[in-house]
């Protein structure tokens, strides 16, 4: 059939109109947004509902990326830090320093936990 005919739009409100990266959790409703504010926003995308708010970065965050199967998320930003995030408990676990410029893009391996940037 034409799904593009019957699909259905939905619009989620930030305060902040620069969405820099976007990544689908692998099994839940869940969507990560990070911001040209600096902020990781987490929605569940069937409810329309801002599920949590990730603090930690200096200035934009250009991609996130869930693990596969662990609780975890990957950022990259402006401030030159992979951040690792655990979201069961809210907080991020891990920065890593070593990069010169900014994080364009992030990706996390699915077996184990390495993470490209």
């Amino acid at each position: 059939g034409d799904w593009g005919r019957d699909a259905m739009l939905t619009k989620f409100e930030t305060k902040s109109n620069r969405v820099k990266g976007i990544c689908f959790h692998p099994k839940r409703t869940w969507l990560l947004a990070s911001l040209h504010s600096g902020t990781i926003q987490l929605w569940d995308f069937r409810m329309g509902t801002l599920v949590e708010r990730f603090e930690g970065h200096d200035g934009p965050v250009r991609g996130v990326d869930f693990h596969s199967s662990q609780p975890l998320f990957c950022s990259g930003g402006d401030d030159y830090k992979i951040k690792v995030w655990n979201y069961q408990m809210h907080r991020c676990i891990f920065t890593l320093l070593g990069h010169l410029d900014y994080i364009r893009t992030i990706s996390m391996f699915p077996l184990i936990i390495y993470i490209f940037s």
